[in-house]
């Protein structure tokens, strides 16, 4: 196998996983990503055809690969596997226990398919690595995996919220848009039914939590859009 067949042989297969991470990929966004020309991308998705990989196309979108399909586990890189384990130091610090609890199961799943001697080299970083942050492996909430999946599949959510600032626990119907981290704490920004417009919600704050099988429609702004707003309106963080 000469260097150009390699080459080959190692984009075709990164184009596989880039089309089993994402729904839907262009021949230009492959072909920017790999360095080479939209003909070269077309040459490759015949390829993977060939080889029996069931690509769909849709006719001036792009490409998608058929749902359920997958390969074979992928074989980490040592920095690959190095990452991931620096990645898993630093989230078993984080103070979401549901979050602590689906990493820690997801990074089981990756380290059973790493090669032995990469394996046992990550288990030595593993213990070789520190975050200094939350010492105490304080856990103050718990609903971070269960917000994640409302957000995604755009499911009302009831809570319970107590607000530090007045000393009172309201009772909200909120539509999850986003979530994002600061100062250790997760925020939920969601659109809130009581007050009828965006707030954010620190999931440490939340005494109770209740995912609705009622659907909402799906809101079109972008989290970029929010921040922008917020920026008008309050020249601040968003209110809670």
């Amino acid at each position: 196998m000469n260097d150009n067949d390699t080459k080959r042989l190692s984009r075709l297969t990164a184009i596989l996983t880039q089309l089993q991470t994402k729904r839907l990929l262009t021949a230009s966004e492959l072909a920017n990503k790999f360095s080479v020309s939209n003909r070269t991308i077309y040459r490759d998705i015949r390829a993977l055809e060939q080889a029996g990989v069931p690509i769909l196309t849709e006719e001036g979108k792009g490409y998608s690969i058929m749902e359920g399909y997958r390969i074979p586990p992928v074989m980490f890189t040592e920095s690959e596997a190095n990452a991931l384990i620096t990645a898993e130091q630093l989230i078993l610090k984080n103070k979401d226990a549901s979050f602590v609890k689906e990493y820690t199961e997801a990074i089981l799943k990756i380290k059973s398919v790493l090669r032995s001697n990469t394996k046992d080299k990550a288990n030595l970083l593993s213990n070789r690595i520190v975050f200094r942050q939350n010492i105490e492996n304080d856990r103050t909430s718990n609903y971070l995996a269960t917000l994640q999946l409302a957000l995604t599949n755009f499911n009302l959510t009831k809570i319970n919220y107590h607000s530090t600032e007045t000393n009172q626990t309201t009772e909200r119907t909120i539509e999850p848009f986003a979530i994002y981290s600061t100062q250790e704490n997760w925020l939920l920004i969601a659109f809130c039914r009581l007050r009828k417009d965006f707030r954010a919600f620190r999931l440490d704050r939340i005494v109770k939590l209740n995912v609705l099988n009622e659907q909402f429609e799906p809101h079109k702004m972008t989290l970029q859009e929010y921040f922008e707003i917020c920026k008008e309106k309050y020249f601040s963080q968003p209110l809670t």
